[in-house]
């Protein structure tokens, strides 16, 4: 199931999104905010071509506007870059230097979308990432994780994403070399989205 449950029908062709929205049970057009203590961005990059460094962002907001017509819908996040971590102090202060994210001049990261289309079983959100004050396009393959009432009277849905980026064309040059010369931090990043948002009334 990819995002608001597309699926195949019976001729094995691919159904419209549209006609699809009403597969995912409890489905709701409307603004969903996302609750950061339970949403995490998150990435891995290789380290030394031995390895996978991982850390997250701890501070997300944002909201989703989803509308009955798949393609009038859309993201919009905020990722506050001064809470990333990977669990490692050092590399952590390295991180927020301006080897990477330099956090002192370009606290925030945004992600906005431009637009959601249906590829094969999945659906795929394309947006503008800006970070570090660069813009470029990435794209998310996501799915729905869930949707229904919460304990609280109100109505959750969770979906999950991946992408990928290159560090380097957002302005995060770091070069350190190998004696192979190879890269001690590789260049594509890989991307996770775990994200809860809340029906608005």
């Amino acid at each position: 199931m990819g995002l608001f449950g597309g699926k195949k029908d019976n001729g094995g062709a691919t159904a419209t999104a549209t006609a699809e929205l009403p597969a995912v049970e409890g489905w709701q057009a409307g603004t969903w905010t996302i609750d950061a203590t339970h949403s995490e961005v998150s990435f891995t990059v290789r380290h030394m071509a031995v390895s996978k460094v991982r850390g997250r962002f701890g501070e997300v907001s944002g909201e989703i506007v989803t509308s009955d017509d798949l393609g009038t819908s859309s993201v919009t996040a905020e990722i506050d870059v001064t809470s990333v971590t990977t669990f490692n102090e050092a590399r952590d202060g390295h991180l927020k230097t301006g080897d990477f994210f330099e956090i002192e001049t370009h606290p925030k990261a945004t992600f906005r979308s431009t637009g959601i289309r249906h590829d094969g079983d999945d659906y795929v959100i394309d947006g503008e990432l800006t970070l570090k004050g660069v813009t470029r396009p990435v794209t998310l393959v996501t799915e729905v994780s869930g949707l229904g009432p919460d304990a609280y009277g109100g109505t959750r849905v969770g979906f999950s994403a991946k992408g990928s980026i290159n560090r380097r064309e957002f302005g995060l040059s770091f070069d350190a070399r190998l004696d192979n010369g190879g890269l001690v931090v590789a260049d594509k990043v890989d991307l996770q989205l775990d994200v809860e948002a809340v029906l608005s009334a």
